[in-house]
This record gives C-alpha cells, sequence and structure tokens, in this order.
C-alpha cells in the first residue's frame, strides 16, 4: 500500500466519468487514494479507454460470459483482493451486487447514485424527478448495503431543477456535483473521518 493512501478499485459499466474524476484527483494528490484497478463488466464500456489513458490496470468481468451472477461477483471479489483493494467504488456499475458480496467488503463499498436519497431511488431518476414537479434535486454517496440505494448517506449535493430543465440539463447539472462529492467521500473515508451509526453517518473531527 502506498504511504498512508488507501486502495481503490472502481468498477464501471459505461463512459466512467465519475471514475475519471477520482483518478485525476488521486494522481493529482488531492484526494490520499490510489486507484489500484477498474473492472468494467462491458467490453464496450467508453471508460474502458479513459482508465487505460492514465496508466490504471484494466480488467473486463464480463457478467454474460458467465453462468450464474455467484461465479461472476467470485471473479470480481478475487479480482479485486488480488490487488489488495480496501475500498470498492461503484462508478455508474449497472449490476446489483447479491449480499454474499458484500459481505465480502463490509462497510467498504461506496455507490453514487443522482438524486437526494432516499427520494428517487432506482433508474430513470431525472425524468421521474421532473414528473414530480420537485424544485431541488441532486446527487448522493452512500455506503452500500445489501437494500439497493438504502445504504447510510456519506455526503450529498444539490442542484436546483429549473423550469426550463430537461433530462439531460438537469443530469449534466446533477454530474458536476457528482464529480466533486465522490472524491470527497474517498478522502473522508481514507482519512478515517467516517463512523456508522446506525442509518447515518457521522464525520469525525
Amino acid at each position: 500500500m502506498s504511504e498512508g493512501k488507501v486502495k481503490v478499485g472502481i468498477l464501471i459499466s459505461g463512459r466512467g466519468s465519475n471514475m475519471e474524476s477520482i483518478v485525476r484527483k488521486a494522481k493529482a494528490d488531492e484526494i490520499p487514494a490510489e486507484v489500484v484497478v477498474v473492472i468494467s463488466n462491458k467490453p464496450e464500456a467508453p471508460g474502458i479507454r479513459k482508465a487505460e489513458a492514465f496508466g490504471i490496470p484494466v480488467v473486463v468481468i464480463d457478467h454474460k460470459k458467465f453462468s450464474s451472477r455467484e461465479d461472476f461477483e467470485r471473479a470480481l471479489v478475487s479480482e479485486l483482493k488480488s490487488r489488495g483493494v480496501e475500498l470498492v467504488c461503484l462508478a455508474g456499475f449497472m449490476r446489483i451486487l447479491s449480499p454474499t458480496f458484500i459481505r465480502e467488503f463490509p462497510g467498504r463499498i461506496m455507490n453514487i447514485h443522482p438524486s437526494l436519497l432516499p427520494a428517487f431511488p432506482g433508474l430513470n431518476v431525472h425524468n421521474r424527478v421532473l414528473e414530480s414537479g420537485a424544485k431541488f434535486s441532486g446527487c448522493t454517496v452512500h455506503f452500500v448495503t445489501e437494500d439497493v440505494d438504502a445504504g447510510p448517506i456519506i455526503i450529498q449535493a444539490v442542484v436546483p431543477v429549473l423550469d426550463d430543465d430537461t433530462e439531460e440539463t438537469l443530469a449534466a447539472r446533477v454530474l458536476v456535483e457528482e464529480h466533486k462529492i465522490y472524491p470527497e467521500a474517498i478522502r473522508l473515508f481514507a482519512e478515517g473521518r467516517l463512523e456508522v451509526r446506525g442509518k447515518r453517518v457521522i464525520w469525525k473531527k
């Protein structure tokens, strides 16, 4: 392990913009983290090229090549543990992880969700926010638990919902904040400043 740095493994399925934000800040020593592997479950994910451009080791573990979710997750766990990963970060990883996987990294899996949880869990978030008439939205970094999008909340950011917003414009505004708060959550974790008390995450001084 690098001196004072937490070893991070990032799981992606798509463009990897949050992964890129984390890697940039880690390489600039803005957060005490080292991204030791990026794993994609989709061979065509654009994020793969981005990670390779940064010189980050990339592994493709295609879920379609496995006969069961258990076998797929076993391969994920093996790869992450072989690289000494201490914190698993989901960054647009479009697979629901089983309780078995989650128990391999207790309190050490983070996810980012494009709403102010517990509001609007699940998919199609921005469309649902617009249809609801909500005046504010945002994003949430939370610890992953066995209940989807329901783990203890680490950090959130708020954005206004404008009268002329589309899904695309709202998503873009939220994404700017995602790129800020995910690295910050990793920094707090690496500094040992996150304490989970029930459903709450306390930031220690």
